[in-house]
């Protein structure tokens, strides 16, 4: 599927991931803030949703961000063996 119809299966709650990727199970979702707030230099601002990557290191690294081959490829498909995520979880 193109890189369009990858996003739209992320706001729908699902993870998504290219068939060309090197890492083994990489993936990325939206991430919801829930409760995260940046606190620093006395003050706290309430975080925004955004893209997150599951690492071949088995990390999340939040803020991920799509390179113009990601943007151009047709080789995205839907992960299917985890559930879902859920806003706020």
């Amino acid at each position: 599927m193109t890189f369009g119809e990858a996003i739209e299966a992320l706001k729908g709650g699902k993870r998504a991931q290219r068939a060309g990727w090197n890492g083994k199970d990489m993936w990325i979702a939206l991430i919801h803030p829930g409760n995260a707030m940046f606190v620093k230099f006395r003050s706290s601002l309430p975080m925004q949703p955004c893209i997150g990557m599951k690492t071949a290191q088995n990390e999340m690294q939040p803020g991920w961000l799509a390179s113009q081959a990601d943007m151009l490829a047709d080789d995205w498909d839907i992960v299917e063996d985890v559930p879902p995520v859920s806003e706020g979880r």
